[in-house]
């Protein structure tokens, strides 16, 4: 569906004087639902105007009119408004007067897939408490060990008062796996404990899983609704503003940045060298940078890096020893990996969630430090000291942050799945939550524009080289 519209701007500036401006049309993204292949669907009224803590205004329910516009920043000098320069809309998230499913035919499904994250049992406590309180939901089920436990694993009844306490916890009390991805067992899985609901929480691996098995479900034409919440610390899913566990993981980040730089500070010469979590994208690091203001040097993968020569790593760093006498270098996990030696074996070897297995940069790094201080500094002292946080930070519960950022995303979630929409993925775009095609969030990426402030910025902050060979 195309929209246009028309608004008037005027400004206090002298040069600028109030005229109207037309922005591009915008298409609103086509979000699914059952009623896209199934008939006789039940239509309901929300049980949530019987609940005496809520008292719905005229405003309170969803319209399928209310949209979010993804791109909310415009060039008023451009007139381009061609087709390629249209702009995505997506529906907003939220309760909806009609629901789809009758609470007590619900049999709901939550599964933790991939890696730990903060956040992951806040998340299942207020799916849990969420579809109970809200909607009378009395049949919620965990499914542990990640996807194959649809077909290798008892479901776990799930109640409010059992899940009472575990936004406290750290990790998933459900268990999680990588791999045993079988689309035709987890289905089948799905058909013979009767689920109709089914909520998938992981990272861009789990929403691929996800978009599977979302395809087999229609394929079948089930009476099943599927939704994924988007899981990663390291922020690389794009679309939504930012993934939960991500603030509690550059908070705690700080710590070990902190314990780095005391310890390249009480050293001579010494440096102190931090791995954060960050495969294909620097956002830990940048921000984890950003905040301590103690780094001297952020390496992530958007931004290649090299070591010898001039504008490379060591000769920055024999500058800041020199001026300093210490220096702190944070590294993502991901960055440098086409520059660590590797044999051919090890090019090929992949994790169980089918991703490239990474080399340790930290080691290869400190190593590397080592090798070039003895050659070009024999017989002078030199430490590094070499902080690898990556279990710390992953196992810690949600801070205060993310643990309010879980809620929204679940409740988001329910709203949407009770509402019949399915094959979708909750979150906040532009600070308003949005229901987004889960197959656009399956290949998104949430990449560091290295052209943008924000890198900018770290360059300010640490003053390092662009690694720009000239």
């Amino acid at each position: 569906m195309d929209f246009d519209f028309t608004t008037t701007a005027s400004s206090s500036s002298a040069s600028v004087a109030a005229a109207n401006f037309t922005l591009p049309p915008f298409i609103l993204t086509p979000l699914p639902h059952l009623a896209d292949h199934l008939t006789d669907l039940p239509a309901l009224p929300t049980p949530i105007d019987r609940i005496p803590f809520y008292h719905p205004s005229p405003g309170f329910y969803i319209a399928p009119s209310d949209v979010i516009v993804r791109h909310i920043l415009f060039d008023l000098s451009s007139s381009d408004s061609t087709p390629s320069s249209r702009l995505l809309a997506y529906h907003r998230a939220g309760p909806r007067q009609t629901i789809r499913f009758d609470p007590a035919a619900v049999r709901a499904a939550i599964v933790t897939c991939g890696g730990l994250c903060p956040g992951l049992n806040t998340v299942i406590r207020e799916l849990v408490v969420g579809l109970w309180e809200i909607y009378g939901v009395r049949r919620i089920f965990g499914v542990p060990s990640g996807y194959r436990g649809f077909y290798s694993a008892e479901p776990v009844p799930l109640d409010p008062k059992m899940v009472d306490g575990w936004h406290k916890r750290g990790g998933t009390v459900l268990t999680t796996s990588r791999g045993g991805f079988n689309l035709e067992k987890i289905v089948d899985g799905i058909e013979k404990h009767g689920f109709n609901q089914v909520y998938c929480i992981g990272g861009d691996g789990t929403m691929r899983g996800a978009v599977k098995i979302f395809e087999e479900i229609q394929r079948r034409k089930l009476y099943v609704s599927l939704t994924g919440i988007p899981k990663t610390v390291d922020n690389d899913i794009g679309i939504i503003d930012r993934s939960f566990g991500f603030q509690t993981a550059v908070e705690m980040a700080q710590q070990a940045i902190s314990a780095a730089h005391v310890e390249a500070e009480s050293a001579v010469n010494g440096i102190g060298l931090v791995k954060l979590m960050g495969r294909s994208t620097g956002h830990i690091a940048l921000h984890a940078t950003l905040s301590s203001r103690d780094v001297d040097c952020c390496l992530i993968p958007e931004n290649d890096f090299y070591l010898e020569g001039k504008g490379g790593l060591f000769e920055f760093l024999d500058q800041r020893l020199k001026q300093n006498g210490h220096a702190v270098v944070v590294v993502a996990e991901g960055a440098g990996q086409d520059i660590i030696p590797r044999t051919d074996a090890q090019k090929e070897e992949k994790d169980e969630s089918g991703n490239p297995v990474f080399l340790d940069v930290g080691a290869w790094l400190k190593s590397e430090l080592k090798n070039w201080w003895e050659h070009e500094h024999p017989g002078e002292l030199f430490t590094v000291k070499y902080i690898d946080p990556t279990y710390m930070i992953r196992a810690v519960p949600a801070n205060a942050t993310d643990n309010l950022y879980c809620t929204l995303l679940a409740h988001s979630a329910i709203h949407g799945v009770m509402a019949g929409y399915t094959g979708f993925v909750s979150g906040p775009i532009n600070g308003n939550y949005g229901y987004i095609p889960i197959q656009e969030i399956a290949v998104s990426k949430n990449l560091v524009d290295t052209k943008d402030h924000k890198w900018a910025w770290v360059r300010s902050v640490t003053n390092q080289p662009d690694f720009l060979r000239i």
